[in-house]
């Protein structure tokens, strides 16, 4: 996690600015909304920059951003590490053709799609989004990479919500988040 060998001191100002929205989209959920660290140009720049310092030289060659909050940090950082960018969407969503991983939601099941060839084997990838729940998600778009023979080096977040426990769904991939949802 990003506290390993000491706190950085960016961490308090970007956890500062994620707002938390109670009982929002439904009764019981306090949404972790990344909207208010968008607003703090100082936050986001810390969070994109911490994020690439950690990447720059793991030879990532595709940072894979789920749609739709991973299309906001992913391109920064795959442009400052020297990579594309793939983005991962919903259905329905890409023109031409695509390749579909299924997965299950608290409440029934979603897709998730991207070009065919966008990865190519033996690219080193990097998933990213603001947000890990339930995992399931994330463990979705290392399937979808793992099929056209990526290697997903590690899946990071802004945000975790840790007592949902979503790495276990990761398959042993590493995952490095910023703030821990308390």
């Amino acid at each position: 996690m990003a506290s390993e060998g000491g706190e950085d001191p960016r961490l308090p100002r970007i956890a500062s600015t994620i707002r938390v929205i109670p009982d929002f989209p439904k009764p019981g959920i306090m949404f972790q909304d990344i909207t208010t660290l968008l607003l703090d140009h100082e936050a986001f720049r810390h969070t994109i920059d911490m994020f690439v310092e950690r990447y720059r030289d793991k030879r990532i060659t595709v940072v894979a951003g789920i749609e739709a909050r991973g299309f906001i940090f992913g391109p920064p950082i795959a442009l400052a590490i020297g990579c594309k960018f793939v983005p991962m969407r919903k259905p329905k969503k890409l023109p031409g053709e695509v390749i579909s991983e299924e997965y299950s939601l608290e409440y029934g099941t979603d897709i998730m799609e991207m070009h065919v060839g966008a990865v190519q084997p033996g690219d080193r990838a990097l998933v990213i989004d603001d947000l890990i729940a339930t995992g399931g998600t994330l463990a979705a778009a290392i399937r979808l990479l793992e099929r056209v023979g990526a290697e997903v080096v590690e899946c990071a977040c802004v945000i975790e919500l840790p007592e949902l426990q979503g790495y276990q769904r990761l398959g042993g991939k590493p995952l490095f988040v910023l703030v821990k949802a308390a």
